[in-house]
């Protein structure tokens, strides 16, 4: 067996855990299937002969990748869809993205934690996932992130106390929240507006951007009866859609060709 097959091989037997500390850290399976992608590269270029303990040196390395991917989210995020040379919303990850994957994903670890990780700086997320998810020691944790390993215990404390302090999303919640989302969908379908707007607040606010708008500016629609006839709008657009999760939450993806 040549060096290539074995670290292929390697790589493959440590795929799930790698993705796992991936989605953990990042809180979406396209993103942590991307942070995957790049650790498999920078171990098929690296000596391996170097390399003492694969496994260790796998988790380094995606925990890094996931590290520079959240401190350049934000920048990121703020650029717009349709700027030239600006972001690619699937880009590469069209063929491998599932919006139902990653519901029942987010599911598997917990939506309110989700939300919760989403509050925590990079470090503190990183220092908290390796450690208390993964049995990372803070030995290997502080190189990571550039601190000692007495600070990286810290982040992780602080990171613990603000998870644990977090109130749980109640189940009942999340049901309603799914049942709204799918009234959106079947309205936006079928035209059952009354459905929809029997579900929601009064006093309810739709906002979409440019990018999911019908409409060339930001979408911006009060109350029940203005977002049930909203769902009108999306009704070209029905058959492009599909349920997600939107910053850990039931939500639409609208994806025309794809993307």
């Amino acid at each position: 067996m040549d060096e290539s097959t074995w670290l292929l091989e390697r790589f493959e037997e440590d795929r799930t855990r790698l993705r796992a500390v991936a989605y953990r850290m990042l809180g979406s399976a396209s993103e942590a299937d991307d942070a995957v992608q790049e650790t498999w590269l920078r171990l098929s270029g690296a000596d391996a002969g170097a390399i003492e303990n694969l496994r260790g040196w796998l988790t380094t390395v995606v925990a890094r990748v996931c590290l520079n991917m959240l401190r350049t989210r934000a920048t990121r995020r703020e650029e717009p869809l349709d700027a030239p040379g600006g972001p690619d919303p699937a880009g590469a990850r069209a063929e491998t993205y599932d919006p139902q994957e990653e519901t029942l994903l987010a599911e598997s670890v917990g939506l309110a934690l989700l939300v919760v990780l989403d509050t925590l700086t990079p470090a503190e997320r990183l220092a908290f996932v390796l450690h208390d998810m993964f049995a990372v020691p803070f030995d290997e944790i502080a190189p990571l992130i550039e601190r000692t390993p007495a600070a990286a215990r810290q982040l992780a404390s602080r990171a613990r106390r603000r998870v644990k302090g977090a109130s749980p999303v109640p189940e009942a919640d999340l049901a309603r929240r799914r049942q709204v989302v799918e009234a959106f969908l079947a309205a936006s379908r079928g035209g059952d507006f009354e459905a929809l707007v029997t579900l929601l607040d009064a006093d309810v606010i739709l906002r979409a951007d440019r990018a999911a708008g019908p409409t060339p500016a930001p979408l911006l629609l009060r109350g029940a009866h203005q977002v049930g006839k909203g769902a009108s709008m999306a009704a070209e657009r029905v058959r492009f859609t599909q349920p997600a999760l939107v910053n850990g939450w039931p939500g639409l993806v609208m994806a025309p060709g794809g993307r």
